[in-house]
């Protein structure tokens, strides 16, 4: 017949891995019938003082887990800041591109304005859950990775340097670049295959396929250079040499880009038919005028905004940019 102590070993010693169950259970049963005979030397029974022991130690698998110092949290405090800026960053940066991709693609195949929008809805629900699922899991796994705490002996060669305050604040800048250009760079070469969320426009590339003979080879190399840039400044922070680098890189793609948007070359006629783009006579001017603002718009404030932190790390202020 077995004891309670039995079964609160057992309960305990499952949750183990097998290797350790011999031990841990040899030294749990040592500290139950100590804690006992204590208790029985107070006076009570030896029934009611294992039972009074075995509710002092608590839950068997809490006990378990703090034997193996396994966490009972899903983020413990270890990796909770470094998962919570993460997963913060996703859904700043990752969720809004996504889902403007999604309509941008909902667009493009001349769907209904109510399918457009609960489809965009739906899209940004799906994702959010998979962005929030997939980090948290991979956190969650690296919280309880074997290893993660060895105990290595202090010296005092291991203080750390003082941590520069404002590469901090690289840091997403750094990961929210890397990810834009990464999706930009993976669209280029996708959007060869057609566009399958479009019905009329699947298996159609939707940039000109002759572009492939320089421009979107020349393109591709323009985001990896933005990619070096991007980790430039992340080691280096701005700089008036970095500041430049950034208006000829913004100078070099723009550009081009609004050269051969605007004379014809930059989409393939094949599928503008297929979607039958434009959709009336307006619309290609409006389109037209639209991108042209937003680029150029975006353009110059990105070489504003690199002066406005140059200025800034040199301890400067931005009202001080009419006498550099």
């Amino acid at each position: 017949m077995t004891t309670l102590t039995d079964r609160y070993v057992w309960a305990a010693a499952r949750t183990l891995p097998e290797t350790q169950r011999a031990d841990f259970g040899r030294e749990l049963r040592e500290r139950i019938g100590d804690s006992t005979d204590a208790l029985v030397e107070t006076g009570r029974t030896r029934a009611d003082a294992e039972r009074m022991a075995l509710v002092e130690l608590g839950d068997p698998a809490a006990l378990a887990a703090s034997y193996i110092d396994r966490p009972l949290q899903l983020i413990g405090p270890r990796y909770y800041l470094a998962w919570w800026r993460l997963l913060k960053l996703l859904y700043t940066v990752v969720l809004p591109i996504a889902v403007a991709a999604v309509a941008f693609g909902q667009v493009l195949g001349q769907e209904p304005v109510g399918q457009i929008i609960g489809s965009t809805v739906a899209a940004a629900i799906g994702i959010a859950v998979h962005l929030g699922f997939w980090t948290t899991l991979v956190f969650a796994v690296l919280e309880r990775s074997p290893g993660r705490d060895a105990e290595i002996p202090w010296t005092i060669d291991m203080l750390p340097e003082v941590r520069d305050a404002g590469r901090s604040s690289r840091t997403a800048d750094l990961v929210a670049s890397l990810v834009f250009l990464g999706l930009f760079a993976a669209f280029i070469v996708w959007q060869q295959f057609g566009l399958p969320w479009a019905a009329v426009a699947e298996g159609v590339p939707l940039l000109n396929p002759q572009l492939w003979s320089f421009w979107l080879p020349y393109f591709l190399v323009l985001i990896v250079l933005e990619m070096l840039f991007a980790i430039a400044i992340y080691a280096w922070g701005w700089n008036w040499w970095l500041a430049g680098a950034n208006f000829v890189l913004n100078v070099a793609f723009t550009v081009p880009a609004l050269w051969l948007f605007t004379t014809g070359q930059l989409m393939n006629p094949d599928a503008l038919e297929a979607i039958g783009w434009p959709w009336d006579v307006d619309s290609e001017w409006v389109v037209t005028t639209l991108i042209v603002v937003a680029v150029v718009g975006i353009a110059i404030w990105d070489v504003i905004d690199g002066v406005i932190k140059t200025v800034r790390g040199r301890g400067g202020s931005t009202l001080t940019l009419g006498r550099i």
